[in-house]
Protein backbone atom coordinates (compact mmCIF):
# COMPACT_ATOMS: atom_id res chain seq x y z
CA UNK A 1 0.00 0.00 0.00
CA UNK A 2 2.71 2.07 0.87
CA UNK A 3 4.66 1.55 -2.65
CA UNK A 4 1.33 2.40 -4.12
CA UNK A 5 0.85 5.41 -2.48
CA UNK A 6 4.45 6.57 -3.00
CA UNK A 7 3.57 6.18 -6.54
CA UNK A 8 0.72 8.10 -6.76
CA UNK A 9 2.62 11.17 -5.18
CA UNK A 10 5.66 10.69 -7.74
CA UNK A 11 3.04 10.69 -10.59
CA UNK A 12 1.54 13.71 -9.67
CA UNK A 13 4.83 15.57 -8.57
CA UNK A 14 5.90 14.86 -12.22
CA UNK A 15 2.39 16.28 -13.93
CA UNK A 16 3.05 19.62 -11.71
CA UNK A 17 6.48 19.97 -13.21
CA UNK A 18 5.69 19.46 -16.53
CA UNK A 19 3.18 21.80 -16.79
CA UNK A 20 5.27 24.49 -15.10
CA UNK A 21 7.60 23.82 -17.91
CA UNK A 22 5.49 23.64 -20.79
CA UNK A 23 3.61 27.05 -19.36
CA UNK A 24 7.03 28.58 -18.94
CA UNK A 25 8.57 27.28 -22.43
CA UNK A 26 5.47 28.40 -24.42
CA UNK A 27 2.81 30.05 -21.83
CA UNK A 28 -0.82 29.06 -21.99
CA UNK A 29 -2.34 30.05 -25.18
CA UNK A 30 -4.51 27.31 -26.52
CA UNK A 31 -5.22 25.46 -23.20
CA UNK A 32 -8.38 24.63 -22.34
CA UNK A 33 -9.70 26.87 -18.94
CA UNK A 34 -9.56 23.46 -16.66
CA UNK A 35 -5.78 22.89 -17.66
CA UNK A 36 -5.18 27.05 -16.87
CA UNK A 37 -7.09 26.72 -13.58
CA UNK A 38 -5.04 23.54 -12.51
CA UNK A 39 -2.02 25.77 -12.87
CA UNK A 40 -3.39 28.11 -10.62
CA UNK A 41 -4.78 25.70 -7.98
CA UNK A 42 -1.19 24.01 -7.70
CA UNK A 43 0.21 27.20 -5.67
CA UNK A 44 -3.10 26.91 -3.35
CA UNK A 45 -3.15 23.21 -3.05
CA UNK A 46 0.80 22.14 -2.71
CA UNK A 47 -0.06 18.06 -2.97
CA UNK A 48 -2.54 16.46 -4.52
CA UNK A 49 -4.11 16.12 -7.83
CA UNK A 50 -5.93 19.26 -8.73
CA UNK A 51 -7.11 18.21 -11.61
CA UNK A 52 -10.85 16.79 -10.60
CA UNK A 53 -11.13 20.43 -8.91
CA UNK A 54 -10.21 22.25 -11.83
CA UNK A 55 -13.04 20.54 -13.66
CA UNK A 56 -15.23 20.79 -10.87
CA UNK A 57 -15.32 24.31 -10.49
CA UNK A 58 -15.13 25.06 -14.18
CA UNK A 59 -18.47 22.65 -14.51
CA UNK A 60 -20.10 24.84 -12.28
CA UNK A 61 -19.09 28.22 -13.08
CA UNK A 62 -19.42 27.52 -16.72
CA UNK A 63 -15.50 28.84 -17.67
CA UNK A 64 -12.93 30.33 -16.22
CA UNK A 65 -13.90 33.78 -15.95
CA UNK A 66 -16.83 32.31 -14.53
CA UNK A 67 -14.24 30.84 -11.45
CA UNK A 68 -12.11 34.01 -11.10
CA UNK A 69 -15.25 36.16 -11.11
CA UNK A 70 -17.26 34.18 -8.71
CA UNK A 71 -17.71 35.49 -4.93
CA UNK A 72 -15.53 33.85 -2.60
CA UNK A 73 -18.46 32.31 -0.33
CA UNK A 74 -19.64 30.70 -3.69
CA UNK A 75 -16.87 29.15 -4.62
CA UNK A 76 -15.74 28.04 -1.13
CA UNK A 77 -19.27 25.75 -1.74
CA UNK A 78 -16.98 23.79 -3.67
CA UNK A 79 -15.33 20.33 -1.78
CA UNK A 80 -11.82 20.81 -1.84
CA UNK A 81 -11.90 25.03 -1.95
CA UNK A 82 -10.98 26.94 1.43
CA UNK A 83 -10.30 30.06 2.01
CA UNK A 84 -7.06 30.30 0.83
CA UNK A 85 -7.90 28.76 -2.22
CA UNK A 86 -10.57 31.45 -2.90
CA UNK A 87 -8.13 34.31 -1.81
CA UNK A 88 -5.71 33.10 -4.50
CA UNK A 89 -8.22 33.01 -7.06
CA UNK A 90 -9.83 36.56 -6.27
CA UNK A 91 -6.53 37.56 -6.24
CA UNK A 92 -6.05 37.37 -9.54
CA UNK A 93 -8.75 39.40 -10.88
CA UNK A 94 -7.47 42.40 -8.74
CA UNK A 95 -3.63 41.83 -9.72
CA UNK A 96 -5.25 42.04 -13.89
CA UNK A 97 -7.32 44.99 -12.97
CA UNK A 98 -4.13 47.08 -11.63
CA UNK A 99 -1.66 45.30 -14.32
CA UNK A 100 -4.04 46.93 -17.14
CA UNK A 101 -4.92 50.52 -15.27
CA UNK A 102 -1.20 50.86 -14.68
CA UNK A 103 -0.28 49.73 -18.47
CA UNK A 104 -2.47 52.98 -19.51
CA UNK A 105 -0.92 55.35 -17.31
CA UNK A 106 -1.61 59.33 -17.98
CA UNK A 107 0.26 60.12 -21.38
CA UNK A 108 -1.85 57.82 -23.70
CA UNK A 109 -3.56 59.30 -26.65
CA UNK A 110 -7.22 58.49 -26.51
CA UNK A 111 -8.96 59.07 -29.93
CA UNK A 112 -11.68 57.00 -30.39
CA UNK A 113 -14.27 55.05 -28.36
CA UNK A 114 -12.32 52.14 -28.61
CA UNK A 115 -9.24 53.41 -27.23
CA UNK A 116 -11.32 54.63 -24.05
CA UNK A 117 -12.91 51.45 -23.81
CA UNK A 118 -9.83 49.80 -23.27
CA UNK A 119 -8.70 52.35 -20.63
CA UNK A 120 -11.76 51.77 -18.73
CA UNK A 121 -12.56 47.82 -18.93
CA UNK A 122 -9.99 47.19 -16.32
CA UNK A 123 -11.82 49.17 -13.80
CA UNK A 124 -15.11 47.20 -14.02
CA UNK A 125 -13.40 43.86 -14.05
CA UNK A 126 -15.13 41.66 -11.43
CA UNK A 127 -17.58 44.63 -10.13
CA UNK A 128 -20.43 43.29 -8.33
CA UNK A 129 -21.95 46.66 -8.46
CA UNK A 130 -22.72 49.44 -10.41
CA UNK A 131 -19.82 52.32 -10.42
CA UNK A 132 -19.34 55.41 -12.26
CA UNK A 133 -16.21 56.65 -13.76
CA UNK A 134 -14.99 59.57 -15.62
CA UNK A 135 -11.22 59.35 -18.44
CA UNK A 136 -10.17 62.83 -18.42
CA UNK A 137 -8.50 64.17 -21.61
CA UNK A 138 -6.27 67.40 -22.33
CA UNK A 139 -7.00 69.49 -25.71
CA UNK A 140 -4.67 67.15 -27.69
CA UNK A 141 -6.78 64.25 -26.31
CA UNK A 142 -3.86 63.04 -24.21
CA UNK A 143 -4.85 60.55 -21.14
CA UNK A 144 -5.17 63.06 -18.14
CA UNK A 145 -6.43 60.29 -15.50
CA UNK A 146 -9.10 58.30 -14.58
CA UNK A 147 -11.25 59.29 -11.80
CA UNK A 148 -14.05 57.00 -9.85
CA UNK A 149 -17.06 59.37 -9.37
CA UNK A 150 -19.48 56.86 -7.61
CA UNK A 151 -20.64 53.17 -6.46
CA UNK A 152 -24.17 52.49 -6.24
CA UNK A 153 -26.64 54.40 -7.25
CA UNK A 154 -24.97 56.38 -9.90
CA UNK A 155 -28.83 57.96 -11.37
CA UNK A 156 -28.28 60.59 -8.83
CA UNK A 157 -27.66 63.48 -11.57
CA UNK A 158 -26.84 66.55 -8.67
CA UNK A 159 -24.34 63.71 -7.31
CA UNK A 160 -22.43 62.99 -10.87
CA UNK A 161 -22.41 66.14 -12.04
CA UNK A 162 -20.88 67.59 -8.71
CA UNK A 163 -18.15 65.29 -9.18
CA UNK A 164 -17.52 64.97 -13.19
CA UNK A 165 -16.88 68.70 -12.67
CA UNK A 166 -14.80 68.84 -9.84
CA UNK A 167 -12.70 65.70 -11.63
CA UNK A 168 -12.53 67.49 -15.22
CA UNK A 169 -11.86 70.74 -13.21
CA UNK A 170 -8.96 69.45 -11.15
CA UNK A 171 -7.05 67.30 -13.89
CA UNK A 172 -7.67 71.05 -16.35
CA UNK A 173 -9.58 68.45 -18.96
CA UNK A 174 -10.80 69.62 -22.29
CA UNK A 175 -12.53 66.41 -23.32
CA UNK A 176 -14.09 63.51 -20.98
CA UNK A 177 -15.87 60.28 -21.42
CA UNK A 178 -18.14 58.74 -18.63
CA UNK A 179 -18.85 55.36 -18.05
CA UNK A 180 -20.51 53.07 -15.64
CA UNK A 181 -21.32 49.38 -15.65
CA UNK A 182 -24.45 47.61 -15.82
CA UNK A 183 -24.68 44.47 -12.98
CA UNK A 184 -28.56 43.24 -14.40
CA UNK A 185 -26.01 41.87 -17.45
CA UNK A 186 -28.33 43.85 -20.33
CA UNK A 187 -26.11 46.41 -22.34
CA UNK A 188 -29.14 48.14 -23.78
CA UNK A 189 -28.67 52.13 -22.60
CA UNK A 190 -31.44 52.84 -19.83
CA UNK A 191 -33.62 56.18 -19.59
CA UNK A 192 -31.71 57.28 -16.96
CA UNK A 193 -28.38 56.65 -18.45
CA UNK A 194 -29.68 58.87 -21.22
CA UNK A 195 -30.90 61.42 -19.37
CA UNK A 196 -27.49 61.27 -17.42
CA UNK A 197 -25.86 61.77 -20.28
CA UNK A 198 -27.51 64.57 -21.29
CA UNK A 199 -27.50 66.65 -18.01
CA UNK A 200 -23.64 66.15 -17.95
CA UNK A 201 -22.86 67.18 -20.51
CA UNK A 202 -25.29 70.63 -20.62
CA UNK A 203 -22.99 71.01 -16.74
CA UNK A 204 -19.48 70.90 -18.56
CA UNK A 205 -20.15 72.89 -21.55
CA UNK A 206 -20.08 76.16 -19.64
CA UNK A 207 -16.42 74.95 -18.08
CA UNK A 208 -15.02 74.34 -21.38
CA UNK A 209 -15.27 70.65 -21.17
CA UNK A 210 -16.70 68.34 -24.21
CA UNK A 211 -18.28 65.43 -22.89
CA UNK A 212 -17.08 63.06 -25.48
CA UNK A 213 -19.63 59.88 -24.97
CA UNK A 214 -21.17 58.03 -22.01
CA UNK A 215 -20.15 54.18 -22.33
CA UNK A 216 -21.71 50.93 -20.81
CA UNK A 217 -19.93 48.14 -19.69
CA UNK A 218 -21.36 44.71 -19.25
CA UNK A 219 -19.42 41.58 -18.82
CA UNK A 220 -16.60 42.44 -20.79
CA UNK A 221 -18.43 44.33 -23.53
CA UNK A 222 -19.77 48.03 -23.68
CA UNK A 223 -21.90 50.34 -25.49
CA UNK A 224 -21.52 54.13 -26.73
CA UNK A 225 -24.85 55.76 -25.47
CA UNK A 226 -23.57 57.86 -28.84
CA UNK A 227 -23.77 55.57 -30.98
CA UNK A 228 -26.75 54.47 -30.14
CA UNK A 229 -28.34 57.74 -30.11
CA UNK A 230 -27.02 58.21 -33.59
CA UNK A 231 -28.89 54.66 -34.77
CA UNK A 232 -31.67 55.94 -33.08
CA UNK A 233 -32.21 52.74 -30.84
CA UNK A 234 -34.61 53.17 -28.30
CA UNK A 235 -36.32 55.61 -29.91
CA UNK A 236 -34.02 59.06 -28.82
CA UNK A 237 -32.20 61.24 -30.57
CA UNK A 238 -29.27 63.14 -29.65
CA UNK A 239 -26.73 66.01 -30.65
CA UNK A 240 -23.23 66.01 -30.31
CA UNK A 241 -20.98 68.63 -31.08
CA UNK A 242 -17.43 68.37 -32.03
CA UNK A 243 -15.61 66.25 -34.85
CA UNK A 244 -15.89 62.33 -32.99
Amino acid sequence: MNSVAEKKKSVHAGHRERVRKEFFARGAEGWPDHRILELILFYAIPKGDVNPLAHELIDRFGSLSGVLDALPGELMKTPGVGEYTAALLKIFTAVLGRYLEERTGPGQMIHTVTEAGHVLAPYFYGARNEMAYILCLDAKEKLLGVRKISEGNHQNSDVTIRRVAEECLALRASFCYLAHNHVSGIALPSPEDINTTLVVREALAPLGVQMVDHLVFVDGDLVSIRESAASGKGGYRMVYPGRR
